[in-house]
């Protein structure tokens, strides 16, 4: 396995991170690296650097941040953005993988692009539903906005420094484990 291969799936895997806070950010970020040549995507996904895809994703990230500074609209997206969390993640990292096999490239796009982004979503989602219930909406802005400056940090870092973004995404997914098990209800 070359170098390039390594630093790709660490962009993959970041970016899948990131997806699991925020689904278009990242997409609109590799996006925009693609397109001003930061980054090359595999053969198939080029249309991604394409700058129709820009700014679609980049009005999808719009809409998406704000809406999610609204309570229970909030959770609404978020019952959509789960297993659309999934699908961008395991789009990210085939888009980016380089140097591997069509199987193990896809084998690894769905469990740890797809996987790291459902995981990340999934536990962000029942954090923001306890917000929800607990504060009766008011919270939830000010996740909103961890969340949405953890998806930008990132995204910016996988695409700049991938080495550097795969330790961001350890210790993100040991927070959010943490705070998951922590919000769950105790067995009795």
């Amino acid at each position: 396995m070359t170098s390039e291969t390594i630093i790709s799936i660490f962009l993959g895997i970041g970016l899948a991170a990131s997806v699991g806070f925020r689904v278009f950010l990242p997409l609109f970020a590799l996006s925009l690296a693609a397109y001003n040549g930061l980054w090359d995507l595999n053969e198939n996904w080029e249309w991604i650097g394409s700058m129709a895809a820009v700014i679609t994703l980049g009005v999808a990230s719009l809409v998406e941040l704000f809406a999610y500074f609204i309570p229970w609209v909030d959770n609404l997206l978020d019952s959509v953005a789960v297993p659309l969390a999934a699908l961008a993640g395991t789009a990210a990292m085939v888009s980016t993988v380089a140097g591997l096999d069509p199987m193990v490239t896809w084998s690894l796009a769905i469990i740890a692009g797809g996987g790291t982004a459902t995981a990340i979503k999934g536990a962000s989602a029942g954090g923001r539903l306890a917000s929800s219930v607990t504060t009766g909406g008011l919270a939830n802005p000010a996740i909103a906005t961890v969340e949405t400056g953890t998806a930008t940090v990132l995204s910016l870092a996988s695409i700049l420094a991938p080495a550097f973004a795969i330790i961001m995404v350890i210790l993100v997914l040991v927070l959010v484990f943490r705070i998951y098990r922590k919000l769950r209800p105790r067995r009795k």
